[in-house]
């Protein structure tokens, strides 16, 4: 069996800058949460990406379910969420006991589609707030749906967990919004085992989230609590994996972009494959290079094949209004997100791929023309 090639794994510096700052934890006895790294990650992020304030968090769903706390919906509040995604953008908005409406996405970005989103705001014009998802590191069209927001005085959250590195008209995409979230799991761009990060402009909200993330601990000398609190705070230890990961992040992205472009080449001119929308407003970071097919070849049968060479791929997301979980609620479209579903593959997109592994990689799919 050849090696395994994969998705999108973690990918550690090779000059070692994680463990450099893994071991001032240690020496320090900061093994527990907080601590140097986490206020070091939190202010390098947020200088990285142009935001004034972050907080670390132990996770990108954490930070989503932060953000929609921050922005004050509770239960029986509207949520508009991209109907394409993962389900870790649209489970907090349960946790809120609030009500999420899937918003379909758009062929030129994969993302939120503006004409659908306004049809929801003149349906559901009590709205709270509205997410919208960079998907696979591709930045929405964020001019006419921050627009939309402003109109109808609705906050927006960005879940750029996918997309750390991509900037919309030359600004990074999570910066656009209320509240801005990123995730660092195992397989996004940099990784800090398992984590995520909360950015806003807005310091006091960002404070109160730091509060609340605490276990909501008031101050005084005992334990007390007026609030509910939550256990969401990251380690020190993960927070200086994070530091390590964010002096590599723009060579992640420059071979991310090179992954993207080398399978253009090699799959482009094959019938019926098309690469994922890439518009001129757009410097994304690739996080996972994608195609959709429109011929007999589909796309279990490329999964299925590149499988048994022992190598990773993945379906596009299930759209959130196809899963049995949210099936009750109400969805604003056409159904192109169940279109690109349908037709779509996540190709092998580790930072860690040779070309003889892109190589191989191609003239597995392209057996499947021959």
């Amino acid at each position: 069996m050849s090696e395994k090639i994969w998705l999108s794994s973690p990918h550690m510096s090779d000059e070692g800058y994680e463990m450099e700052y893994i071991q001032e934890a240690f020496a320090s006895n900061w093994i527990a949460p907080l601590g140097a790294n986490v206020d070091g990650f939190e202010r390098e992020l947020a200088a990285k990406v142009g935001a004034k304030h972050a907080v670390a968090l132990s996770s990108g769903t954490a930070a989503i379910h932060m953000a929609l706390k921050a922005v004050g919906v509770g239960k029986g509040d509207i949520v508009f969420c991209q109907d394409l995604t993962f389900a870790a953008t649209v489970n907090p908005v349960i946790y809120q006991n609030a009500t999420p409406v899937f918003i379909d996405s758009d062929l030129q970005t994969w993302n939120m589609d503006p004409a659908a989103l306004e049809a929801a705001f003149k349906k559901y014009p009590e709205v709270k707030a509205v997410i919208v998802v960079h998907l696979y590191g591709l930045s929405a069209d964020l001019d006419p749906i921050l627009a939309l927001c402003k109109k109808y005085n609705v906050p927006l959250i960005e879940d750029a967990a996918e997309s750390l590195g991509t900037t919309y008209k030359g600004k990074h995409t999570g910066t656009f919004g209320d509240y801005g979230i990123f995730s660092c799991n195992g397989t996004k761009i940099i990784t800090t085992s398992g984590g995520g990060m909360l950015v806003s402009n807005n310091e006091e909200r960002i404070q109160k989230v730091r509060f609340w993330a605490t276990q909501a601990r008031d101050r005084a000398r005992h334990y007390q609590h007026s609030e509910i609190g939550y256990n969401y705070r990251m380690s020190n230890v993960l927070a200086g994996i994070g530091r390590g990961q964010l002096k590599v992040l723009d060579e992640r992205i420059e071979k991310k972009r090179y992954i993207y472009e080398f399978y253009k080449r090699e799959l482009s001119n094959l019938d019926g494959v098309e690469m994922m929308p890439i518009n001129e407003w757009n410097e994304p970071n690739c996080w996972l290079s994608c195609i959709t097919l429109s011929g007999k070849v589909r796309p279990l049968d490329i999964i299925e094949l590149l499988e048994k060479e022992n190598i990773e791929s993945r379906p596009i997301w299930k759209p959130m209004h196809m899963q049995p979980v949210f099936a009750d609620y109400d969805f604003i479209g056409e159904g192109v997100s169940e279109q690109i579903y349908a037709n779509g593959v996540c190709l092998p997109s580790d930072t860690k791929m040779t070309d003889e592994d892109l190589h191989r990689v191609c003239a597995v799919i392209k057996g499947l023309w021959n």
